[in-house]
């Protein structure tokens, strides 16, 4: 007669055993090694805690409409300027260069975000003046708001020159985010929320270039126009002014900051418990291995039969 399988079901097995004994010895080294050895495996095995993270988000950057240039006009020094802040314009005097300016910002993809800043600006000169190099500050309020709210005044640095005598400069490049310490997770970021030219000020060393720059580079959160592709243009009519054409490409960012709490938390436990579950699947098969074989005494107590107490 042929036999065929029923029903099964696992027999549980339990082994006790005295508190002063090696089997408690050897359960308590095992449950050590179990839960600690994963924290130190992770721990160790670098990224644990997650101390920087990044994000991706289209800034809000809008022209402040202050500018300052600087145009050299001969090669032993003489220059023409210009500004948008008064104080400056009255110390000029005689190098002082009204332009004709023409801005426009651009949202190219209709998000409501505006993506690039065209600006033109044409600059009159005398019969005898010639322009070799160019400097150029413009500002901008760059905001961001995804993680935490950063509200700051930035700018964009514009620069060429050349040893030939230039009617008209082209430049095309991207206002880049620059941090050299990340974000927090949240909250509002201010610090930087001041202007950048100090246009109330009536003393001649606060529209120095030098001062300015080495200011803005001291700053942790700034930004800079990167990959600038300037193109100079000779053979300027006479009487015509000097041309200056800035394309400016406000860019999606990736933006470094500190995760908070739960966000470094979430991300520790889950490589913690990837490597618990291989050492309780080998701890488990070792402790199985040294009581069912005896390695240890123990007293088996199959559930279901009546044991000694």
């Amino acid at each position: 007669m042929a036999f065929y399988e029923v029903y099964s079901h696992p027999a549980v097995v339990r082994y006790r055993t005295s508190v002063c004994t090696k089997a408690t010895v050897f359960l308590l080294v095992v449950l050590g090694l179990t839960y600690i050895s994963p924290l130190l495996v992770a721990y160790r095995s670098q990224g644990f805690w997650v101390k920087r993270s990044t994000y991706e988000e289209q800034p809000v950057v809008k022209f402040q409409y202050e500018t300052l240039l600087v145009a050299a006009t001969s090669v032993q020094g003489d220059f023409v300027a210009w500004s948008s802040f008064s104080h400056l314009n009255n110390m000029l005097g005689n190098n002082l260069r009204i332009p004709a300016v023409s801005v426009i910002e651009v949202d190219q993809n209709h998000d409501g975000k505006l993506d690039l800043l065209i600006f033109q600006l044409q600059l009159p000169l005398k019969p005898d003046e010639q322009i070799y190099s160019i400097q150029l500050l413009l500002t901008f309020s760059y905001q961001l708001f995804r993680m935490s709210t950063v509200v700051m005044q930035s700018l964009a640095y514009v620069q060429h020159s050349s040893s030939v005598p230039g009617a008209k400069l082209f430049i095309s490049g991207d206002l880049k985010l620059q941090q050299r310490v990340p974000l927090p997770h949240r909250g509002l970021y201010n610090v930087y929320n001041v202007s950048v030219i100090d246009g109330s000020s009536p003393f001649a060393s606060s529209y120095d270039l030098d001062n300015i720059i080495r200011s803005y580079q001291d700053r942790n959160l700034s930004t800079v126009l990167s990959c600038p592709m300037p193109v100079w243009t000779v053979g300027r009519a006479a009487g015509s002014p000097f041309e200056l054409n800035a394309e400016i490409r406000y860019p999606l960012e990736v933006i470094s900051y500190r995760p908070g709490f739960w966000e470094t938390i979430k991300l520790a436990w889950i490589q913690y418990v990837s490597v618990l579950l291989v050492f309780l699947w080998v701890f488990e098969r070792i402790q199985r291995f040294v009581f069912q074989n005896q390695v240890l005494t123990t007293v088996p107590v199959p559930v279901g039969k009546p044991h000694l107490s």
